[in-house]
């Protein structure tokens, strides 16, 4: 026997690893939730700036006639 426990010997790790793992988890589903905010409200900001664009071109338009 090395002193290692069964789970280390069978390659597939242990309980603390498996809480290790759990708690990469939730952080990576956090970062995953706040990248998704940020994605959301850059996709805002463009849509609004876009709307702008559009009203300031058909502004420009209707001078221009």
């Amino acid at each position: 026997m090395t002193g290692l426990s069964p789970w280390r010997e069978s390659g597939i790790g242990g309980p603390e690893d498996t809480e290790q793992l759990k708690a990469r988890i939730t952080t990576l589903e956090q970062q995953v939730i706040d990248l998704e905010l940020k994605l959301q409200e850059r996709d805002d900001d463009l849509a609004a700036a876009r709307a702008a664009n559009r009203e300031l071109m058909a502004q420009l338009n209707r001078h221009a006639d």
